[in-house]
């Protein structure tokens, strides 16, 4: 058998990082309808004179629709049932209590932080020593210090809410009894932290996956990286909702592995927290390359030059073997002339039924009918 030359032609390549294996579908519909919004929640700290306030936080629960005073209603958001010190959170430094969780689309009318009874305070002494008590709260704030908020939550968006622990105000030293009493002030604040970005891709009747990954902390480490993707409905479009603010790539890859098509993307695709970013133009999905072969018989080293059949730019070259065999590899859908060429003989553009035109389709190998090459 002989042996053959190969020559790689890209196109284009993605690179993914693992896009599709750890992919987190956020939707199979392109409008928000039914996209649950989702809400995280951040402990921040007005500081206190004490080495530290341990507070046992338990839970962090909301109300939508609700801004009745009873027990009913209370919508869990799983928030970690963990101690943590208030102290360690000023100068702009947050403590994660919710993240991303989903929740109804309403308005969300109250919000409460729900501690347990570990809670503590470490004072410096009159001798420099530090020492720990336990903090009482009053009974009528065991079940959770509950917040006004209002806030609409629509559909498809981000938010981002700030509670501000008044460690100051929070705490009371009972002259008499000697009691320390945690009595939280707490302060609330949202913002909406994520945009949506819509598009369509072309030809449209291809299923296709959009995607965009998300540095979360803009930095190297990517494992607080995650994606956000959607999948195209019957029309081509998607939407990719509850993407930070910032500039992204969005990338669409076929469903179908074997289908004809390798992708498409879109760069720097800006998003705003609070809107709603539509692609101009559909992203055009990519045919997968094919290939070319052929076998020159005079069994010599040739030349051969593969050129666009209508601005006649050359698109690669190469040797073939000592056999005149050759295969171009990756070569994009489309069009050529294919010309053969060596020291001692006419150049030849490959031709059959009267036409110079090699015609290349996708995930195929164009195979060329044997050619012989004349002297001069």
């Amino acid at each position: 058998m002989k042996t053959l030359k190969k020559i790689n032609f890209f196109i284009f390549t993605l690179i993914l990082m693992s896009f599709y294996s750890c992919s987190n579908s956020e939707s199979d519909s392109t409008t928000r309808e039914g996209v649950a919004p989702k809400i995280s929640v951040r402990l921040v700290d007005a500081p206190g004179d004490f080495k530290a306030v341990n507070v046992e936080v338990v839970d962090v629960m909301i109300k939508m629709d609700d801004d009745s005073e009873g027990e009913g209603g209370w919508i869990s958001l799983d928030a970690q049932n963990e101690t943590i010190n208030l102290l360690d959170f000023t100068g702009g430094i947050s403590k994660v209590l919710v993240d991303r969780f989903p929740i109804p689309a309403g308005t969300l009318t109250q919000m409460r932080l729900v501690l347990g009874d570990g809670n503590t305070i470490v004072i410096e002494n009159d001798s420099e020593e530090d020492m720990e008590y336990d903090l009482k709260t009053p009974s009528g704030q065991q079940s959770g210090l509950k917040l006004k908020v209002n806030t609409l939550i629509e559909e498809g968006f981000t938010y981002d809410f700030i509670l501000d622990f008044d460690v100051e105000k929070s705490i009371v030293i009972a002259g008499n009894s000697g009691n320390i009493i945690l009595k939280p002030v707490l302060y609330v604040s949202t913002e909406v932290s994520s945009g949506i970005i819509e598009g369509t891709i072309m030809p449209i009747d291809v299923p296709s996956i959009a995607s965009v990954l998300v540095d979360d902390n803009g930095t190297p480490d990517a494992e607080d990286d995650f994606i956000i993707s959607a999948y195209t409905d019957e029309n081509g479009a998607f939407a990719l909702w509850g993407v930070p603010e910032g500039t992204y790539d969005v990338v669409v890859t076929p469903i179908d592995a074997e289908s004809d098509y390798s992708g498409g993307i879109e760069t720097d695709v800006v998003v705003t927290n609070g809107a709603i970013t539509t692609i101009a133009n559909p992203i055009e999905l990519q045919f997968k390359p094919g290939s070319i072969s052929g076998d020159v018989t005079n069994d010599i080293v040739v030349t051969i030059e593969v050129k666009d059949s209508s601005s006649l730019e050359v698109i690669t070259t190469m040797e073939s073997n000592e056999k005149g065999e050759f295969l171009f590899e990756n070569i994009p859908v489309g069009t050529y002339i294919v010309t053969i060429s060596a020291s001692g003989y006419i150049s030849q553009d490959y031709s059959k039924n009267d036409s110079t035109d090699v015609v290349v389709i996708a995930k195929t190998e164009t195979v060329l009918d044997p050619i012989t090459l004349v002297a001069e």
